[in-house]
C-alpha cells in the first residue's frame, strides 16, 4: 500500500483524478475510488476535497494553470515574432484541447458556476497570454486596430472549432497541425488592416 505523507496526497490524487477523467470522463470521478486507487482510507481525500465539486474545481484550476505553462513555453521557444509566436500558441492550444479535451471541457463549465471566482481568476492567465499576443500583432500593424479580445476570439472559435471537430473524428489527428497552421495564416490575413484599393474609376473603395 503506498506511503503519502501530509502534502504529497493532494497531488496524487489530483493526478488520480485526471487519468480517470481523460479515460471515463467525469461523471466517474468518485472519491472514493480515488482513495481505492491511492490505497488510503475513504476518508482521507476528504482532508483535500470536501466533496466531489471541490475535487472538480481542484481539477479545473491545476488544468488552467497547466495550460498557461505550456503556453509559455511555447511562445518562448518561438522567439520574439509575432507570426511564429501565433502559429506556436495555436499548436499548443491545439494540442491541448484534443489530448485532454474532457479536462478541457470541465474547466469551461467549471468556471461558468456561480461562486466560482478562483476559477475565473485561473482562467484569465492563459487566455490573458493570448489576448495579448493578439495586442501584440495590433502594435506591429499585422492585425486590424480594435479591442484585442474582439479580435481574438475569432481565432479562438476557429480554433475550438478545429480542437471539436478533431474530437468528434470528423477531422483525423494526423491533419490537425496542418489545419491549424492554415487556420492561423487565414486569420492573420482576414484580420489585417483593412486596404484601400483603386476602384473602376479611379476612386479609392471605401
Amino acid at each position: 500500500m503506498p506511503s503519502y505523507h501530509h502534502g504529497n496526497l493532494r497531488p496524487a490524487l489530483l493526478a488520480a483524478a485526471e487519468r480517470s477523467l481523460r479515460q471515463h470522463g467525469a461523471d466517474q470521478l468518485s472519491l472514493r475510488e480515488l482513495a481505492r486507487e491511492a490505497g488510503v482510507s475513504h476518508a482521507a481525500p476528504r482532508r483535500h476535497f470536501p466533496d466531489r465539486q471541490a475535487l472538480l474545481d481542484a481539477l479545473a484550476e491545476t488544468g488552467f494553470a497547466r495550460l498557461e505553462a505550456e503556453l509559455r513555453v511555447a511562445l518562448d521557444a518561438a522567439g520574439a515574432g509575432f507570426r511564429p509566436r501565433l502559429h506556436a500558441m495555436a499548436a499548443t492550444y491545439l494540442r491541448f484541447a484534443t489530448e485532454d479535451a474532457a479536462l478541457l471541457e470541465l474547466m469551461f463549465t467549471s468556471k461558468k458556476r456561480a461562486g466560482a471566482d478562483r476559477l475565473v481568476a485561473a482562467a484569465a492567465a492563459p487566455f490573458g497570454l493570448m489576448q495579448d499576443l493578439i495586442a501584440q500583432g495590433q502594435d506591429q500593424g499585422i492585425l486590424q486596430a480594435g479591442d484585442p479580445e474582439r479580435v481574438g476570439v475569432v481565432l479562438f472559435a476557429t480554433l475550438q472549432g478545429i480542437a471539436t471537430l478533431t474530437n468528434g473524428k470528423l477531422v483525423p489527428p494526423e491533419l490537425l497541425e496542418g489545419i491549424g497552421q492554415t487556420a492561423v495564416d487565414q486569420f492573420i490575413r482576414a484580420a489585417g488592416p483593412a486596404t484601400s484599393a483603386p476602384g473602376p474609376a479611379g476612386k479609392a473603395r471605401q
